[in-house]
């Protein structure tokens, strides 16, 4: 028992480098991914096109080869003027990279599913583009990619355990450590920090939707 309780706080200190990741991705990769599914919408060709190639290529790479990217491409490009101060910095920048371009496709498919009709109604009642936006557009939008963005956000949870990768202390490593004193079940146990966290997000999210359910168009 003795034992079962010593993996246990040491699987919890790693875990809880799981949700400072987790949490800081979280809040920095939604207003990026909003800024970048506007520029992926712009009128403005060349922003437009920066921004479409930017999504395509975090998109069509790999997170695992992102986060060698981010923490050796730097110092190998600077003679080793620039290092980051630790591990989990370079894996925090990894994923706000990462995830913003996945939200941006998120937010830039539900912003382009209002009909062009309620932009057409805002300008008639003298409003505003981005009067528009706020107070017409965006809870709609909020709506409409409630589920999509739901399915990422816990996406996000698991990817967390990649950035061992790159030697960060989170939960998978820690339990990787008993298996050199041939304790394989602590590995497993992990699961069972991961299964509760995605089922405390899933039943907000449940929430979330049904307080958004007046939104039906």
């Amino acid at each position: 028992m003795d034992q079962f309780w010593s993996v246990t706080f040491q699987l919890l200190d790693g875990f809880s480098e799981n949700c400072i990741l987790f949490g800081v991705t979280l809040l920095a990769a939604l207003p990026l991914g909003l800024v970048l599914s506007l520029g992926s919408m712009s009128g403005f060709t060349p922003l437009k096109a920066v921004c479409r190639t930017f999504v395509w290529i975090i998109r069509g790479t790999p997170l695992m080869l992102q986060l060698f990217v981010v923490y050796y491409i730097p110092p190998l490009l600077t003679e080793g003027s620039f290092k980051f101060s630790d591990r989990l910095s370079a894996a925090i920048l990894a994923f706000v990279i990462n995830y913003a371009a996945y939200f941006s496709e998120i937010f830039r498919g539900g912003i382009e599913s209002i009909p062009k009709g309620q932009y057409e109604a805002g300008y008639v009642l003298g409003m505003k583009k981005s009067q528009i936006f706020f107070k017409v557009v965006l809870l709609q939008v909020v709506k409409r990619i409630v589920a999509p963005m739901s399915n990422e956000i816990i996406t996000l949870v698991k990817d967390t355990s990649l950035a061992r990768v790159i030697a960060v202390g989170e939960i998978l490593k820690n339990a990787e450590q008993f298996t050199k004193q041939g304790l394989i079940w602590p590995i497993f146990y992990t699961g069972a920090f991961f299964l509760l966290f995605c089922g405390v997000l899933t039943l907000l999210f449940r929430f979330i939707e049904k307080k958004l359910d007046y939104y039906k168009g």
